[in-house]
């Protein structure tokens, strides 16, 4: 069998053969895909029943974002399947779907010394290093950059190889063939997926694969008001109806044959160490089949997880530590560092440096960490057994998950088994593995099938939020004879915080424990923890100073990451300076927007939604707007806050939102990823941010966390702005717009405004 550089090993699926992957130099990898009885295998992305069903691999985590519908739809489309033939199964980790735009955007993280070489040589080493470690990893919406093409082709050839399959029957050539509805079609002659599917499989595949001329894609009604321009209904979300009756499988549903439940107790989130607790007073709960002592943790596995709770309770476990972290300490650290810290140059453009000879206004920005705080908490189910584990786990990195499990086991990667489970919400929790280490060694000492929930409590503990900043902005603003009073002539950003990213990273990446994490990281610049500090903008000076902070408290990923704090600080810093020199916030952005017609565009439609006023004094209307990404291919979202006097105070009434996320593949899971994202983003605007004392969380509640009830939403209305241009991630906009847009309503409504977020952090 041919195959090229430009295509993929489709037919080299068939017996289990072998797959070639074209990224920088041709490799050979084991087919992932596995076809059961009555199925062919066309590639590792897809597989046609006898009976019609067409399966597809999905390596990524489906935790709410759509991901396990959008694949499938991207698959459809291309190969002209029905969309109710259309099934779906979590893809084996393998080398072949490695995420290769994500291991370019990480580059720092694994090898900052090549990074910005070149483009090609970066993308080069991404693809290398990629598949090496067999990055199927979920994160910074990078799905769709990643897998569409790759499953457009494999579509496209195994539609190829079907119409072969029908021409060779009906003694024609495939390309006079029609394929479309899960149908084979030739004049009167007429066969289903199903009928071709053994014969098509073993059929070479055109060479280059024949794409479609349309990418996948629901059609624009640009004609209709936004509050109708929802979801055509024909790719309706494929887990949409078990999660209605309850059917869906997470990892908690799990049930294994004499298995056994476990839950546990950790010490503070920095080096803490198990330092006793009272065993006998255990034995007073029933059903207890195991108590495993780790250095830093203890667990009990009991016939329930209520006994194995109690007997946690009872045991009180102690622990001790060195680095006991306080908030105040924090807060203090990243006062005086914005300061008078040492500093890295991340990003200058226009005059740089240079253009600032004076600065007329400063101001000073403070967030503190937020955590992701996904409704369901850590958890997971392993079988130990002749020399293998077996691991249920919902888990946006899973082959650092297994790795980790089998390091901690004294295993080869190969003798863990990991089945993806989804997730119910991450928002980049489950990009940490440390309850896969747990209930690996669990398993191993209870000798029985196992689950491993983690508390409330102690999700609360083991959180790495997203890192706190301060943030001092400086401007030099016009002041020569007939320039518009409070034009930017040049700003300098300067934001002390953690090295996150690269924290984060020797974590995931280098398998190194919190602490250790933090001292191969501490004092080096990151670029990635000050992403989002350039705006749209087209400011003739601009720099970007990072100040590395180390603060005790280790940090991760979380919904927005760095763009949360470097929005909320622009565009707060933007309306001030306009509010100070008389300037009305819509036309004062688009001032400065240049060339960024699309920015602009956002920022009109959405004034129109929210019939804006102009932001006057009392009208409790807000305006911001951000981009995820470059001019060329980034996400654009622009959102007008309303806030209005209610019950119990001043709550968010409305947001009107217009986005420009490129070409859009589902518009209804598009919807709900910017409505999502807009509630997560005034969660962290006006909830409670977790504070430390002693090194744990002063509070262990979930509601302490002050999240946006049902009741407390506000209506939301987004208009979506037509466009050709690339497809972009919705899930992070609506996150990080947010809470800069509600911090300039509060200001319109009362006068009084906040440099802090959470923006009540310290009331009105």
């Amino acid at each position: 069998m041919k195959v090229s550089r430009r295509g993929l090993g489709v037919g080299a699926a068939i017996g289990g053969g072998l797959l070639v992957a074209w990224w920088l130099v041709p490799r050979r990898y084991p087919n992932p895909l596995s076809p059961q009885d009555g199925e062919h295998a066309f590639d590792a992305w897809l597989k046609i029943a006898e009976d019609g069903v067409v399966t597809l691999a999905v390596p990524q985590l489906e935790m709410g974002q759509g991901i396990t519908t959008l694949i499938p739809q991207i698959v459809a489309q291309e190969l002209g399947a029905d969309w109710r033939q259309i099934a779906v199964e979590p893809a084996a980790i393998s080398a072949v779907y490695a995420n290769q735009p994500l291991a370019r955007r990480w580059l720092p993280l694994w090898d900052s010394s090549s990074t910005g070489v070149s483009q090609d040589i970066d993308a080069g080493l991404a693809a290398r290093f990629a598949e090496r470690e067999r990055l199927n990893v979920t994160a910074d919406g990078t799905s769709i950059a990643a897998y569409e093409q790759p499953c457009r082709i494999a579509a496209a050839a195994a539609r190829a190889m079907l119409a072969m399959e029908a021409a060779s029957r009906w003694e024609a050539t495939w390309e006079e063939c029609e394929v479309a509805n899960g149908f084979v079609t030739l004049g009167d002659n007429r066969a289903s997926f199903g009928e071709l599917a053994a014969g098509a499989a073993t059929r070479s595949p055109p060479d280059p694969a024949p794409l479609r001329p349309e990418a996948s894609g629901e059609p624009f009604f640009s004609t209709l008001p936004s509050d109708e321009d929802g979801a055509s209904g024909a790719f309706p979300r494929l887990d949409l109806p078990s999660k209605v009756d309850g059917s869906y499988q997470f990892a908690g549903d799990v049930r294994l044959p004499g298995m056994v439940y476990a839950s546990i107790r950790h010490g503070p989130n920095h080096g803490a160490e198990l330092s006793g607790f009272d065993l006998n007073a255990a034995k007073g709960v029933r059903g207890i089949k195991g108590i495993v002592k780790s250095r830093r943790w203890l667990a009990v596995a009991a016939e329930t997880w209520w006994s194995a709770e109690q007997a946690l309770n009872a045991m009180r476990p102690q622990f001790t530590t060195d680095y006991p972290v306080e908030s105040g300490r924090v807060a203090e650290r990243l006062e005086r560092s914005v300061r008078i810290g040492n500093s890295y140059r991340v990003a200058e453009t226009g005059f740089g440096a240079a253009g600032l000879e004076r600065v007329n206004m400063a101001r000073q920005y403070d967030v503190e960490p937020a955590c992701a705080a996904p409704r369901e908490t850590a958890c997971a189910v392993a079988r130990y057994r002749d020399g293998q584990l077996e691991l249920w786990i919902a888990t946006q990195a899973p082959e650092q998950a297994r790795r980790a499990a089998a390091k901690a086991l004294g295993f080869a990667p190969e003798d863990v088994v990991l089945y993806p489970m989804p997730a119910g919400g991450s928002f980049d929790a489950r990009l940490e593995h440390d309850h896969a280490i747990e209930i690996a060694l669990i398993a191993r000492e209870v000798n029985a099938p196992v689950q491993l929930t983690w508390p409330r409590r102690d999700e609360l503990i083991r959180t790495r939020p997203r890192a706190p900043a301060a943030i001092l902005i400086g401007a030099q603003l016009t002041q020569q004879a007939g320039g518009a009073a409070g034009a930017i002539d040049a700003m300098r950003v300067r934001i002390a915080c953690p090295p996150s990213a690269l924290e984060f990273g020797a974590r995931l990446l280098r398998d190194r424990t919190t602490w250790a994490a933090i001292g191969e990281t501490s004092g080096l610049m990151d670029t990635l923890a000050c992403e989002g500090a350039v705006p749209a903008y087209k400011l003739p000076s601009l720099v970007v100073d990072h100040v590395p902070v180390e603060i005790g408290l280790p940090t991760g990923r979380v919904r927005g990451n760095a763009h949360s704090y470097a929005a909320f600080a622009i565009e707060s810093f933007l309306d001030e300076v306009a509010s100070d020199n008389g300037r009305e916030p819509l036309s004062y952005r688009i001032a400065m927007l240049g060339e960024d017609i699309r920015m602009v565009a956002c920022l009109q439609r959405a004034a129109q939604l929210a019939e804006w006023n102009g932001g006057a004094d009392q009208s409790g209307q807000g305006l911001a707007c951000h981009r995820i990404g470059d001019a060329e291919t980034g996400g654009r979202i622009a959102c007008v806050a309303n806030v209005r006097a209610g019950e119990g105070g001043l709550r968010v009434a409305k947001l009107s939102v217009a986005v420009d996320i490129g070409r859009m593949i589902n518009r209804d899971i598009a919807r709900q990823q910017i409505e999502g994202g807009l509630i997560f983003g005034m969660g962290v605007a006006l909830g409670a941010a977790p504070r430390w004392r002693a090194g744990l969380p002063t509070s262990f509640r979930y509601e302490d966390l002050g999240l946006p009830t049902l009741s407390e939403c506000p209506e939301v209305d987004i208009a979506f702005i037509a466009s050709e241009n690339a497809p972009v991630d919705p899930g992070e906009l609506g996150a990080v717009v947010a809470p800069p847009a509600i911090a300039n309503a509060l200001f319109s409504a009362t006068g009084l405004r906040s440099r802090r977020l959470p923006l009540l952090s310290d009331g009105l």
